[in-house]
C-alpha cells in the first residue's frame, strides 16, 4: 500500500475556503471617515472674549501671587445677590 500526501493539512480541506473567506471579509470593512465642516473649524479657533477672559486670568494669577489682589467684597457681595435674584 502506497500512501501520497500524508500529513495535517489534508485533515481539513475546507480550511484554505475559510481562510480566502476571512481575508475577503477583513478587505470588504469600509473605511472611517471623519469631516469638520468649516463652521465648526471656526467655533474652535478662540475668541476675542475667550482671549480676553485667558488675558484676565493671567492678570488675577500674578496678583494673587505676589499679594496685591484686593477684591472688594461690596462688590462679590453684589454680584452673588444679582446672580441668585435672576433664576
Amino acid at each position: 500500500m502506497k500512501i501520497n500526501n500524508f500529513g495535517t493539512h489534508r485533515i481539513n480541506p475546507y480550511k484554505r475556503q475559510m481562510n480566502k473567506l476571512d481575508e475577503l471579509k477583513k478587505a470588504e470593512k469600509p473605511v472611517d471617515k471623519v469631516e469638520i465642516s468649516s463652521t465648526a473649524k471656526a467655533m474652535q479657533q478662540l475668541s476675542d472674549v475667550e482671549q480676553q477672559r485667558a488675558k484676565k486670568v493671567e492678570e488675577l494669577k500674578i496678583q494673587v501671587e505676589n499679594g496685591t489682589y484686593k477684591p472688594n467684597p461690596q462688590e462679590i457681595a453684589k454680584s452673588i445677590a444679582n446672580f441668585y435674584s435672576k433664576k
